[in-house]
């Protein structure tokens, strides 16, 4: 039997985030720049070590009025203080809730950066320790993360469309968002032949049908749902 990763976006004050950690296997939770805060995380935090839910840091340029959509040029090393600070609080709350951070995951504005900006990919490994990556296949920030021998996993989005050359569509254009959970589910399993791990976004109303909808469809189709951060 196939396995693959199911993870979604938590901490973000959007959705309900129990909801989704009855479903997910990773759980990215937003680190307070983009969303979330410190109470926040922790109840996120707590509810995934109970449910057995890896963490994830789900880091994001500093602006939350934009919900971290918007792309910054910051220095690199001032990105590489703002991952780290962020890093290192979530890192703090999961160790007192008996977790621990598994991966890193950029948010938003920053996920789509450094896909292609290798100066802010390599401030967001500087800010990160070793802990290992997720991303979209061809991302200059995997590339980086695997020339430095860290962990690295491949997602992919049933709830987005994408454009020819392997991106997402930006919010604003026809196609971009998926909101039918069946839909969700169906491309979920095709794209679980090619990914690591499929995300489904937590910022939508219709979040967690979408990631049960997504469960119940893998399962029927013979894939096993376990977290890709349980082992090196």
């Amino acid at each position: 039997m196939s396995t693959v990763d199911l993870n979604a976006d938590l901490g973000e004050e959007v959705t309900d985030d129990v909801g989704l950690l009855e479903v997910v296997t990773s759980a990215n939770v937003a680190c307070g720049f983009h969303a979330g805060n410190e109470d926040v995380m922790r109840t996120a935090c707590a509810e995934a070590v109970r449910r057995g839910v890896s963490v994830g840091a789900q880091v994001s340029y500093d602006d939350r009025e934009n919900f971290g959509r918007v792309a910054r040029d910051v220095r690199p090393d001032v990105l590489r203080d703002q991952v780290a600070q962020q890093v290192g609080v979530l890192a703090t709350i999961a160790a007192s809730e008996g977790g621990a951070v598994a991966y890193l995951k950029p948010h938003g504005a920053l996920y789509h950066r450094v896909a292609s900006d290798g100066e802010q990919a390599l401030a967001v490994l500087d800010g990160s320790g070793d802990l290992p990556v997720l991303g979209m296949p061809g991302s200059l920030l995997l590339r980086h993360a695997r020339e430095r021998g860290r962990g690295v996993r491949l997602e992919g989005f049933p709830d987005r469309g994408y454009s020819d050359d392997g991106g997402l569509l930006p919010r604003d254009r026809p196609g971009a968002l998926v909101t039918d959970p069946e839909v969700i589910a169906a491309r979920a399993v095709a794209l679980a032949r090619e990914v690591d791990s499929v995300c489904v976004h937590g910022d939508s109303p219709g979040a967690v049908d979408a990631a049960r909808a997504v469960r119940r469809t893998l399962e029927a189709a013979g894939v096993g749902l376990t977290s890709c951060w349980t082992s090196p």
